[in-house]
């Protein structure tokens, strides 16, 4: 089941529904994802149906209670970056006013001068530390800041510095997490071509070492970390300006498209 948040036309409040190839099936109960990530509730949709071309899509969870990254995950963009591999996840997180929906454009603080895109895989939690589903994410970085900063909290964490979706694909619809390709685009130009069969730590070592110290609760993501390809990365580096578009995809979870504004 792919479960969404979305505007239907003309609406005045967002609704929650059930993507089906071209179209989403609202719930008739009104149920949010949320509430279908805590229950585990996969009945089919049966309201009413709109085209997706007619509806905007926000955030499935539109304000996520936490939301963890990791850093220097794949091994081929701990080499980009001339880091050593890590012996452990290293964990940071991003505010819940990071979440943007994956398509709007995205309003960036005035204060970051190095702006930088990493396509990543999103582990979406539910009940019992159990990963309910997964989703395409954007963690959006201040590299600017992260140099200069001894903590990511601003780098990492800034408003609207996590647009993802484009909806939640349920984890029984998933195979295997790690064997999924994953694709960035800069204003057309391929940047990242990657599987996440080059994860360092997967979606089942990450979750438990954050369950060592940490209760995970429905509606929580992980961003699992990014390919090689990011801008800080190229020669010379390319960053992010005014403007350009930013396309992710993961075979089988869909894509997010978002230009800074």
């Amino acid at each position: 089941m792919k479960l969404a948040t979305f505007f239907a036309p003309g609406a005045d409040a967002p609704q929650a529904g059930e993507v089906r190839g071209d179209a989403v099936v609202a719930f008739a109960d009104k149920t949010t994802v949320l509430d279908r990530l805590t229950s585990g509730d996969r009945t089919a949709a049966s309201g009413t149906e709109y085209s997706l071309a007619d509806v905007r899509l926000l955030a499935p969870v539109p304000r996520p209670r936490a939301i963890f990254g990791v850093g220097l995950n794949y091994a081929a963009h701990a080499k980009e970056t001339g880091k050593e591999l890590p012996a452990a996840p290293i964990i940071f997180m991003k505010l819940p006013s990071s979440a943007a929906p994956p398509n709007d454009d995205l309003a960036i603080p005035a204060v970051i001068r190095r702006l930088d895109y990493e396509g990543e895989l999103a582990v979406v939690m539910g009940p019992g530390g159990t990963v309910a589903g997964y989703a395409v994410a954007d963690d959006v970085s201040a590299r600017d800041l992260q140099k200069r900063e001894p903590q990511w909290t601003r780098a990492k964490g800034f408003d609207n510095s996590c647009p993802y979706g484009p909806w939640i694909t349920t984890a029984d619809e998933v195979d295997d997490p790690h064997a999924l390709r994953l694709r960035t685009w800069v204003n057309g130009d391929l940047r990242q071509d990657s599987s996440t069969a080059d994860l360092i730590f997967g979606v089942p070592e990450i979750v438990a070492f954050l369950l060592e110290t940490i209760t995970l609760e429905p509606g929580d993501l992980i961003l699992t970390g990014t390919p090689s390809g990011v801008g800080t990365g190229q020669t010379p580096p390319q960053f992010l300006t005014s403007g350009d578009t930013i396309r992710i995809e993961i075979d089988g979870l869909g894509a997010i498209e978002h230009r800074i504004a």
